[in-house]
């Protein structure tokens, strides 16, 4: 039995984008008319069976492959089965498909293309959390399907990405603070060991800048030594803050801990507050105040910039930033005045 015939196929054998095959015989614009003629020609010479159009249907169905490197399931409830899931739900109300591919930390080092690419199951690729730079890179330069990253960015490859707003959100969160009569106010975080940390310090800088207020280098205290690691030792400084701005609610519950085990009361004693507004259950004793990521239209948009790359649609190609929302718990406390 003949092996059917896909747009990679065509694409490779003219050395260009899928999605380049794909305008060229959907008559979509974007494509010279000369190119379309020799796509067209080459499609009916290999034997491609163009697909059946539904005059009943105004959507056209995609399978949109969603691919998680294998460090992230650790736990059995994490962030990033949460957007999994809002990827799910908003995919299907698309009339698209969603398949999830695990990506072990072998394949990730040897630079092994995803199974779904091989296998022709899909026809975009979301990737779901960072994932080392070379391998991000390989992707690129050998994977001719529309890529959409979630949740980070690579400064190295120009590509879709869709983030949270780290920058604002902890500008926001750290102001709160402020509000709350704070001011010796302490960031735990690792410096560069990710984008989203790093960009996170920074919202916290410039809201200490606003007020005035130097910020101490002890009051910058790493919470890992590497990405991948999201629970390192974090050590309490000498001289205590009356608050801690955490880079992510995982750090904080580990953070409160500390304080807890050190005779501190939270937040009687010692105010702190985190991001993302998730953790699995049992996590933390008490409710951190967050910067809530908003997964839904985090979802909405990665589908949304997915399909419009499928299509050929028009878009600002980049970063795509999705404003969160601050959510109050039990863990700030107002700081009264001496």
């Amino acid at each position: 039995m003949a092996k059917e015939v896909k747009m990679k196929d065509i694409a490779e054998r003219l050395h260009i984008s899928t999605m380049t095959v794909s305008k060229a015989l959907s008559g979509k614009p974007g494509v010279s008319e000369s190119l379309r003629e020799r796509i067209k020609a080459l499609a009916m010479e290999m034997g491609y069976v163009f697909p059946r159009v539904d005059k009943n249907s105004e959507k056209k169905s995609y399978n949109i492959g969603v691919l998680l490197a294998e460090y992230y399931t650790e736990k059995y409830i994490t962030f990033y089965w949460k957007l999994y899931q809002n990827i799910n739900m908003t995919a299907v109300k698309q009339n698209c498909f969603v398949m999830l591919e695990i990506l072990n930390s072998e394949d990730e080092k040897n630079l092994t293309i995803p199974k779904l690419v091989c296998e022709n199951k899909i026809d975009g690729l979301l990737v779901l959390g960072g994932i080392e730079s070379s391998y991000l890179k390989m992707l690129n330069e050998k994977v001719a399907l529309p890529i959409v990253y979630m949740d980070f960015y690579d400064d190295s490859i120009h590509e879709d990405s869709i983030i949270s707003n780290n920058f604002y959100g902890t500008y926001q969160i750290t102001n709160y603070l402020f509000q709350k009569g704070h001011r010796e106010i302490a960031f735990v975080g690792t410096l560069f060991s990710t984008k989203s940390i790093t960009d996170r310090f920074l919202g916290y800088e410039k809201a200490m800048m606003e007020h005035g207020e130097r910020i101490k280098q002890e009051w910058i205290i790493p919470d890992r030594e590497s990405e991948r690691e999201t629970r390192g030792e974090i050590t309490l400084p000498d001289e205590m803050p009356t608050a801690f701005v955490c880079n992510c609610d995982l750090t904080a519950s580990t953070l409160i801990k500390k304080l807890q085990e050190a005779g501190y009361r939270v937040p009687e004693d010692i105010s702190v507050v985190g991001f993302d507004d998730y953790l699995y259950p049992g996590a933390c004793n008490v409710g951190v105040t967050s910067y809530g990521v908003n997964m839904e239209h985090m979802a909405a948009k990665g589908v949304e910039v997915m399909i419009h790359k499928l299509e050929g649609v028009h878009h600002h190609k980049g970063l795509h930033i999705v404003d969160g929302y601050l959510i109050e718990k039990e863990s700030v406390l107002e700081k009264k005045s001496p």
